[in-house]
Order: C-alpha cells, then sequence, then structure tokens
C-alpha cells in the first residue's frame, strides 16, 4: 500500500503561527490555528449503576467505529479501496487492548450526533474536533491530537489573505469543525460570494481544482495530504481560522466504555505506542502533532 506522509514542516509551521504550546515531545498543534486550542472535555461523572457499556462491547467482541471515509490521513480508502489511516490504526491498537476488533462504519459526517446516539455506530473516531456543541450531543475522551483550520486555494490564485475572500465562492464540508471556525469569523463569513456546502473535503477539492470554487476550508491534516500528492496545485493562505484538538466521541451514557478507551488511550501514549502509529502518517516528527 502506498502511504504519503502528512508534510510535518507544514504543520509546525502551523503551529508556530499560532503560538501554541508543545505537546507529546514539544512543539504545539501541528495544525493549531484558532486562538486557542479548544479546551479538555470536562470529565464525564463516574459511571452510573448499571452502566454495561464496556461489557457490552467485550461481550459481542468489537466496536463499531464511524467515519468519514473521504478524510486522509485519518481515515481514507486507499487504491484498493481499503480504509485506512492514522486514526484507523491506532483505534485498532486500542481496541486490541481492550480485547475486541473494530468494524469500520462510513457516515455522513453531518449526522454523526444522530449516528452515534441511534446505536448505528459506537464510537466517532476520525478526527472528529471537540467543540461545545458537540459535547451537547455526546462525551469525548481527552483530545489526542492537535489539528487547524485553513483555507486553501490554487497555486495561481490571487486569493492570499482572508480579506481577499470577500465577493468569492468557497467550498466547505458540511457538519464539520470548519464551519464552526469560520462562523467565528463573521466579518469574513459575511464577505463571501457565496459558502458551498460538500459532503466530503475531496468534492470540495476537486470543484476548487477544475474551477467551480475559489477557494476550500479545510483542515489543516487534510490538506498536508492532498499538498503531498499534489505539490503544485493547492497553497495554503498564511493566515488560519483556527486551533483545535482531536478527541473520540462516545454516548454520554457509556461512561465505562468511555474510561476504558481512555486508560487504553493513556497507556498507547505512555509506551510509545501512539507514537509509532503517528510517525507512519506523520514522519519522524510525528510527536508534534500529539496531545498528552
Amino acid at each position: 500500500m502506498k502511504k504519503l506522509l502528512v508534510p510535518i514542516a507544514l504543520l509546525l509551521v502551523l503551529a508556530l503561527m499560532a503560538g501554541c504550546a508543545p505537546a507529546a515531545v514539544p512543539a504545539p498543534a501541528a495544525p493549531a490555528a484558532e486562538t486557542a486550542p479548544a479546551a479538555e472535555p470536562a470529565p464525564a461523572p463516574a459511571a452510573p449503576a448499571g452502566d454495561t457499556s464496556l461489557a457490552d462491547i467485550q461481550a459481542k467482541g468489537y466496536f463499531i467505529l464511524g467515519l468519514d471515509d473521504s478524510f486522509p490521513p485519518m481515515g481514507y480508502r486507499d487504491d484498493n479501496n481499503e480504509i485506512v489511516g492514522f486514526d484507523i490504526d491506532l483505534a485498532r491498537e486500542i481496541a486490541s487492548r481492550l480485547g475486541v476488533e473494530v468494524q469500520l462504519q462510513p457516515l455522513v459526517w453531518e449526522y454523526i450526533g444522530e449516528e452515534l446516539n441511534g446505536k448505528r455506530v459506537d464510537v466517532i473516531w476520525n478526527g472528529c474536533t471537540i467543540t461545545d456543541e458537540r459535547k451537547e450531543m455526546f462525551d469525548f475522551t481527552n483530545p489526542y491530537m492537535f489539528n487547524q483550520q485553513i483555507v486553501t486555494t490554487l497555486k495561481d490564485s490571487p486569493i492570499k489573505t482572508l480579506a481577499d475572500l470577500a465577493g468569492k465562492t468557497v467550498g466547505i464540508q458540511g457538519g464539520s469543525s470548519s464551519n464552526i471556525a469560520l462562523d467565528n469569523h463573521p466579518e469574513i463569513k459575511d464577505s463571501l460570494g457565496e459558502l458551498v456546502p460538500y459532503s466530503d473535503n475531496a468534492m470540495a477539492l476537486t470543484d476548487l481544482e477544475v474551477g467551480r470554487l475559489d477557494a476550500v476550508v479545510v483542515d489543516a491534516t487534510v490538506f498536508g495530504y492532498y499538498i503531498g500528492i499534489q505539490p503544485d496545485t493547492y497553497v495554503m493562505l498564511t493566515e488560519t481560522l483556527g486551533a483545535e484538538e482531536f478527541g473520540i466521541g462516545v454516548r454520554k451514557e457509556d461512561v465505562s466504555f468511555r474510561e476504558a478507551l481512555q486508560e487504553a488511550l493513556d497507556a498507547s501514549l505512555a509506551d510509545g505506542t501512539t507514537l509509532e502509529i503517528a510517525k507512519k502518517w506523520f514522519g519522524e516528527d510525528a510527536a508534534t502533532v500529539l496531545a498528552e
């Protein structure tokens, strides 16, 4: 399987621009941009009486992981149509520590809350940004990775700053945290000629390339993947829209399952396994994108 590493140098530049604090092995959020990284989710209450969520997962022998299967390098389909990525490898490692397996369930990102609370999946694990709105719908583990929201356009585009987006047609993934980042900059959002929602980032970037869009608001991790594939096609504006952190979404009532996930995540980070997995996808300096 051919793997493309997200350019870690790009992530380091973003981190320095945002002025974030170092992570696992110092250095701020690989992709970080907002004003400040999202706060750690408040600790969930102790497992309520009758909470059998962990026991239920272990009894059936697997948990179902909901994802957007076009979100490289976190989770996407390779040339053989197999779902691969950093989150997929990490989820399988954590599942093995719980004595279970992982089943992958692609879904429309805009409806992740409904899919999770409707019990069609057991976790949302695919570069899921921790936001206040999502915390009202479900709980999160502690952050495990940093990210930023950026704006990308074509290399020969006259758009050089966020102010240059005025009157332009901009693409964005529906239901993604890119929308929140843009909402946090109303002066920019209100200046746009048109904001076009897409079901996934790949479609938006394709439309950018063929001229149907002037720019796309996208995760820095995704941009890093595509710039690795097409270095002469896309560029990123130096001004970013916001820093954020990824966590694993779990139903609020599944306290024992969430705690078991957190314990396994902590152990994997402590013994270096998470770092080794990250190096596979982000290169030797991958520690800069991991949250402690």
